[in-house]
């Protein structure tokens, strides 16, 4: 799967995740979150998203979402903070097969990309039938050892 922008050299490692079952508006926003973040304080801040203790920013998709003390407008999406969190995982695991020093990894670039929408149709009343869409979102994340 191509990445939306192009690293070479050996101080990278990246993960993707394909046709996650997510909403694409909150992993924009999630994403938008985490990037710079270092590692283990990304993989800490998903965490506590999870557990609830902690909302995430809203910037995008703002209709009706309700403002947070010290915040702003927020969420917590915990079925989204989950999987980014295995796709950061992912890339951690790349990152050690690189032999990179997981210490200093910050995540350079996490973007959230329309994925495939499956599409069935639940019969109704009367011979009618309504469509059910399930979209899926991909996730990429490229991490970048930080020089000393």
């Amino acid at each position: 799967m191509p990445y939306s922008i192009k690293v070479e050299g050996d101080k990278y490692a990246k993960a993707y995740g394909k046709n996650l079952p997510i909403s694409l508006k909150d992993s924009v926003n999630l994403c938008r979150a985490l990037k710079g973040m270092n590692l283990e304080a990304a993989k800490d801040y998903l965490e506590e998203v999870i557990k609830k203790k902690r909302a995430v920013p809203y910037f995008r998709y703002l209709d009706s979402v309700s403002h947070r003390r010290g915040l702003g407008p927020g969420k917590y999406p915990v079925k989204e903070a989950k999987y980014i969190l295995k796709v950061l995982e992912n890339a951690e695991a790349n990152a050690e097969n690189k032999e990179l020093d997981t210490d200093n990894l910050y995540i350079m670039h996490i973007a959230a990309h329309k994925g495939e929408i499956y599409k069935r149709y639940m019969p109704r009343a009367m011979g009618r039938s309504t469509e059910i869409r399930k979209e899926h979102v991909h996730i990429e994340v490229i991490l970048e050892e930080k020089e000393e």
